[in-house]
């Protein structure tokens, strides 16, 4: 139930930290992977999968950009042949501030790229999948889908945005065939949460509230992005599933 031998993903944001980790899962699993990133990165992640043996392939393109974001994916299929059985919508972005203090700027991008971005992978990816009549999409959500952290309320309107749209589409299309549903990772040891691990007092308060006593990594990802893109998952339609060590049960 969970062999994904012969199935297509697009992971975006495949190249590092949690998004590299789901990119390893799918290839470890038997799908042949697309990584859609914005840097020269995004190859050279792809190169380290296929010195290891898988099938990984790399695009570059900026998601915060319509058109370049519309070509990416087109580049993307084109590599899986016109077929697409998983998209992972993982690439986000993170700007922090007071929000009194919020640059209007910094409001557009990471919504753009966090909300935007995935409405319109989403989309594309959905007219392919319904016409197949099968498919998987898997968006990545955030502890921030269900509270509203602290100086980052650009990415915490993204991520409820991102909760509220898996549950809308899967209300259209999980009886067509194509099953929409969203992880939401804890507290991660990342890039994008260097601020919080180096704050000692944030990272002493976080660490104490996790029952599995401490915070995740990109292998606790792969499991979760397996199960989502199995068949295994079939009549999973609109959850959220956070992946977060219990914090969200203390």
């Amino acid at each position: 139930m969970f062999d994904l031998r012969g199935k297509k993903a697009i992971v975006t944001g495949g190249n590092k930290g949690l998004g590299f980790g789901m990119s390893q899962g799918l290839c470890e699993g038997g799908a042949s992977v697309v990584i859609i990133g914005s840097s020269d990165e995004t190859e050279r992640a792809a190169q380290s999968l296929r010195d290891t043996g898988f099938d990984a392939h790399a695009v570059v393109c900026d998601l915060s950009d319509k058109v370049d974001l519309e070509r990416g994916f087109a580049q993307a299929l084109k590599m899986h042949g016109g077929r697409l059985d998983i998209l992972v919508n993982n690439a986000g972005v993170q700007r922090r501030a007071k929000a009194e203090e919020f640059e209007w700027d910094d409001w557009q991008f990471v919504l753009s790229v966090n909300l935007d971005a995935v409405f319109l992978l989403c989309q594309l990816a959905g007219r392919v999948m319904l016409a197949q009549g099968k498919g998987k999409i898997i968006n990545i959500a955030s502890m921030l889908s269900y509270f509203g952290g602290i100086t980052v309320p650009a990415y915490a309107a993204s991520k409820g945005g991102v909760a509220q749209l898996t549950k809308a589409l899967s209300n259209e299309w999980a009886g067509r065939g194509v099953c929409v549903n969203a992880i939401a990772p804890g507290y991660m040891d990342t890039e994008m949460n260097v601020n919080l691990i180096n704050d000692e007092k944030r990272y002493t308060d976080i660490t104490a509230r996790i029952p599995a006593g401490r915070w995740g990594t990109a292998e606790d990802m792969k499991g979760v992005v397996v199960f989502l893109a199995s068949e295994a998952s079939d009549y999973l339609n609109g959850a959220i599933i956070p992946v977060d060590g219990g914090y969200l049960a203390k």
